[in-house]
């Protein structure tokens, strides 16, 4: 018992691990930094993702509000020019809204404050990115994520069980592909539809990682179910399959997903006519 409860501490430790790593290296992670205002550090967070239908607001500290603050925005994968926005201070914080975006859309972004004839640029390199999308009901969001978090621990916990060759491996294994595919391939699709409007982006479909990831652990679970079938003591299955998906969910949350393209719509458009007919050039 005493050994059995350590295997578990131990598969929880790995999981929360693996999801932080997820968590903090994903796209959609807010990001976060510090500058100097009125002779002081001042710490900020820029949303990197936003829900259609709520103001998607940027906002900054305004320490005295001395300054005077923009926000240069224009789509990503589009041939917009910068648009520049002020951001009026108040209540202590420079604040401005970006434009909302159809479901996929991405914005990109960066401000700059200036002050005392400085002016500092937040980040100080490269862009913002925020991805918008529709919301997703708790009673559909939140059995996704507990369901699939549980899988992590249970697969975890599975591959820790044949390497120290413990007993009932078989019904281990076929529990963590039942985990793994109600909250992967059935809260997933759920979860994507909701969002985005599409219920799979992933393979043969698209190339979404967080889609193709779930496929690449089912399978992975799939082959370790049929191998103990046949040999319940077909450990380097099980084992293969845990590594499998402890490096698939450790890939960040969102990359590679749905994303409207501007540019290839902005062409499409250019050879079609009025009524929707192929133009001739």
């Amino acid at each position: 018992m005493k050994r059995s409860i350590l295997l578990w501490l131990l598969a929880l430790v790995i999981t929360l691990g693996s999801a932080v790593y997820q968590r903090l290296t994903g796209p959609t992670h807010p990001v976060r930094g510090q500058f100097v205002l009125d002779g002081q550090s001042a710490a900020y967070k820029l949303p990197c993702a936003h829900i259609i239908g709520e103001n998607h607001n940027v906002s900054l500290p305004a320490g005295s509000g001395q300054g005077q603050a923009t926000l240069h925005y224009r789509r990503l994968n589009s041939n917009d020019e910068w648009s520049a926005v002020p951001m009026p201070a108040a209540d202590g914080r420079f604040s401005a809204d970006l434009p909302e975006q159809p479901t996929g859309g991405k914005m990109q972004y960066y401000l700059e404050i200036k002050q005392e004839g400085r002016t500092v640029r937040i980040p100080e390199t490269g862009l913002v990115v925020t991805r918008f999308r529709h919301s997703v009901p708790a009673s559909v969001l939140i059995p996704h994520i507990f369901i699939m978090f549980f899988g992590m621990l249970l697969s975890t916990r599975t591959g820790l069980e044949a390497l120290k060759k413990g007993v009932n491996l078989k019904a281990w294994t076929w529990w963590t592909l039942a985990v793994i595919f109600v909250g992967g391939m059935i809260f997933g699709p759920l979860v994507q539809k909701y969002a985005f409007g599409e219920y799979w982006t992933g393979i043969p479909f698209g190339t979404d990682l967080t889609d193709n990831k779930t496929l690449i652990a089912m399978v992975a679970w799939l082959a370790a179910a049929l191998a103990v079938r046949k040999n319940p003591q077909a450990r380097k299955w099980v084992i293969t399959a845990a590594v499998v998906t402890l490096i698939a969910f450790a890939i960040p949350h969102s990359m590679m997903g749905t994303e409207v393209d501007h540019l290839k719509a902005a062409e499409t458009a250019s050879q079609t006519g009025p009524a929707g007919k192929t133009v001739l050039n």
